[in-house]
């Protein structure tokens, strides 16, 4: 790789750092091409990407981007996932984690927040935004539905009481 893709590479990778909701760092040591082609699919699918790159040009990526804490995580065989879905990219890399376990999570960041271990798994088990607009919707909508049931109500059961007193005048 010559100077100029390295300096495309590390803007790229600036780009990454300074745009994602949440970015999570792995080690993928032993990950055929076929388990790596499936998280990449899995996390396409979710909105997100992954990105291996060398630890060097990350790091020098991460210099003065919000995420700048995690530059520590950069040794060995490290895979970056990402997204801007602050929770989407920790949800797939938890979920194929545990599937695989060449797959070891080491931590990364949520903005300017740096997560560990457990601050990653802390993530994956928060809704996603599509979850939690889809429950503030229903509470919107409840309340509504409520009221209309209740006006409706009263005049179901005068049709009701109704009906009865005119079946017994039919009847004597």
């Amino acid at each position: 790789m010559d100077r100029a893709q390295k300096e495309k590479v590390v803007e790229e990778l600036g780009q990454i750092f300074e745009s994602s909701g949440v970015v999570v760092v792995s080690h993928y040591e032993g990950l055929t091409v076929a388990e790596m082609q499936d998280l990449r699919a899995q996390m396409r699918e979710a909105g997100g990407s992954v990105r291996v790159a060398k630890n060097r040009l990350a790091k020098i990526a991460l210099e003065g981007t919000p995420c700048e804490g995690i530059a520590d995580l950069m040794t060995g065989m490290t895979v970056l996932s990402y997204s801007e879905d602050p929770v989407a990219a920790a949800k797939v890399s938890e979920a194929f984690a545990k599937k695989n376990s060449k797959l070891a999570i080491l931590g990364g960041a949520m903005g300017s927040t740096v997560l560990d271990r457990d601050g990653v798994k802390a993530v994956s088990e928060m809704p996603s935004r599509e979850e939690l607009i889809a429950s503030i919707v229903g509470c919107i909508g409840a309340p509504a539905s409520n009221i209309a049931g209740a006006i409706g109500a009263p005049a179901s059961n005068i049709a009701s009481i109704l009906s009865t007193i005119e079946e017994k005048a039919e009847a004597a």
